[in-house]
């Protein structure tokens, strides 16, 4: 598992501490994939109700909260392919 998957599955549990009730699954290109849902976060390419994907620094800059996923959504570099209401609720507890 990649440097940047170990640290994104860490900053992603911390940031939903409060939990999510969906299923989502991140996938950082050229690196792997990510799902939270109620069993928390790990590193997984499973199936999940809303895929998620962007390149490695836009996916950090939505971390650090330094973009925001909307903006990343309507900017191209955030894909979103599923369930459109998970991927808003996941996106407000990110920012």
């Amino acid at each position: 598992m990649s440097d940047v998957i170990n640290a994104a599955v860490a900053a992603l549990t911390e940031k939903l501490a409060g939990g999510f009730d969906g299923s989502a699954k991140f996938v950082i290109e050229g690196e792997g994939a990510i799902v939270v849902d109620a069993d928390g976060v790990r590193a997984s390419d499973e199936e999940a109700a809303v895929t998620l994907t962007a390149d490695a620094d836009a996916f950090q800059e939505m971390l650090a909260g330094e973009l925001n996923p909307t903006t990343a959504f309507m900017t191209g570099k955030l894909s979103v392919d599923g369930d459109m209401g998970q991927a808003m609720q996941l996106g407000s507890l990110l920012s």
